[in-house]
């Protein structure tokens, strides 16, 4: 059996401890990449469920035959729809463009829904980043040009 030379035993001391500094540096680094994925996927599922919402409010709207009901309808429509996927809007604002319903049997209409979110990002507590922020999607749906209104 060979025994360690002195040399072998001072590398080996020198060592000692050198893990636990690379987790201390690395710590931080790894937390804040943590926290800068959970804030992505966070404004990405935010987003995406303001364009449906959005999507949802104008083809509601669309299947309306004035243009009171339609904006109602579609105003309902988003509010569900934010709800459902569990979206607590700080503040919201849906608006509704019905002037479509304006237009005359056979012409060419519209509605458009717009729907902004202002989502909350403080719970997150990753320094430098902005408490909030401000999604808006906007969906048109055409009006039957044919149906009374």
């Amino acid at each position: 059996m060979m025994r360690p030379n002195r040399l072998t035993l001072v590398t080996a001391n020198r060592d000692r401890g050198s893990a636990t500094l690379e987790l201390a540096i690395l710590a931080p680094a790894l937390l804040l990449l943590l926290g800068l994925v959970a804030l992505a996927g966070r404004v990405q599922v935010a987003a995406g469920a303001v364009e449906h919402a959005a999507a949802t409010a104008a083809r509601d709207a669309s299947l309306d035959r004035t243009g009171d009901a339609a904006r109602t309808e579609a105003i309902a429509a988003a509010e569900r729809e934010l709800a459902a996927q569990d979206l607590r809007c700080a503040p919201s604002s849906i608006v509704i463009d019905t002037a479509g319903f304006a237009e005359s049997v056979g012409q060419t209409a519209t509605v458009t829904a717009t729907v902004s979110c202002t989502v909350t990002l403080a719970d997150l507590a990753i320094p430098g980043l902005p408490g909030s922020r401000t999604l808006t999607a906007t969906a048109t749906s055409p009006i039957d040009r044919y149906r009374s209104r």
